[in-house]
């Protein structure tokens, strides 16, 4: 078959959300009686879906025994946009751009969690480069319960080039952060078009990635570890940028 294994109750009702047209079949183990899994049934059956009974001990051998919830799904993933697409979408935009940029995030679960919490800030667009980081695989996509559906997810052949782009053309204002920065984030003016970049796991940004940004911002750590994770640092930067657009239109 063609496609991909959509693993989990989120990920699967995410699917169907947003496409269910993608979407060619639908199991789910008939021993589970919970609300969550008839709901999603339902919701399959509205979308035109009639799922199949199985078991469990299927359900484990299709997804190599991943925490599939009693449901998996078979058909076309969310897939990634090309730097064209990102002129396209903040040419649309009404408001000011608000983008996550991750400079060679590779873990799956990780670029997953970065995706819901975009979402969950209302984030524009996520770009990452081709190559050296993730893309969206059915992992990334059950962890983001639905984000990489709903976010474009942008990926580039040259990041420093697009973050050059981004400056000149759509007048955003560039924002990375590093440990080692002079500013902290509270005290940054993320309020207008901005993108914030995230480096790699353990590694941080990269030197180009760096030198293109606008401004440095580090987070404040007040105990013993030097960082946060990559996914809840992206957390705490979008909401910080959320609250303070929020403020300036109040």
């Amino acid at each position: 078959m063609s496609g991909q294994m959509i693993v989990g109750i989120h990920a699967v009702r995410s699917a169907l959300k947003h496409g269910a047209q993608r979407i060619e079949q639908v199991w789910f183990d008939k021993a589970r009686r919970d609300r969550r899994l008839r709901q999603l049934l339902d919701e399959a059956r509205a979308a035109g879906v009639e799922p199949t009974a199985t078991d469990k001990a299927s359900l484990d051998r299709m997804t190599g025994g991943a925490n599939h919830q009693g449901v998996v799904a078979h058909g076309e993933m969310p897939t990634s946009l090309g730097e064209a697409a990102l002129d396209e979408l903040l040419a649309a935009l009404d408001v000011a751009p608000l983008l996550l940029v991750l400079d060679g995030v590779t873990d799956p679960h990780n670029l997953g969690a970065c995706l819901r919490s975009a979402d969950g800030a209302g984030v524009h667009a996520v770009i990452a480069p081709r190559d050296r980081a993730g893309g969206l695989t059915p992992v990334v996509c059950k962890v983001a319960s639905g984000a990489a559906e709903s976010v474009p997810f942008v990926q580039v052949t040259n990041l420093a080039r697009t973050l050059r782009h981004l400056q000149e053309a759509h007048r955003v204002f560039v924002v990375g952060t590093d440990g080692e920065a002079g500013l902290d984030l509270f005290e940054a003016d993320l309020r207008g078009p901005l993108a914030v970049v995230m480096g790699a796991e353990g590694e941080g940004m990269r030197r180009l990635t760096r030198d293109t940004c606008d401004q440095l911002v580090r987070l404040p750590m007040a105990g013993q570890v030097q960082s946060l994770n990559v996914s809840v640092a992206t957390g705490v930067c979008l909401y910080e940028a959320v609250r303070q657009r929020t403020r300036s239109h109040a």
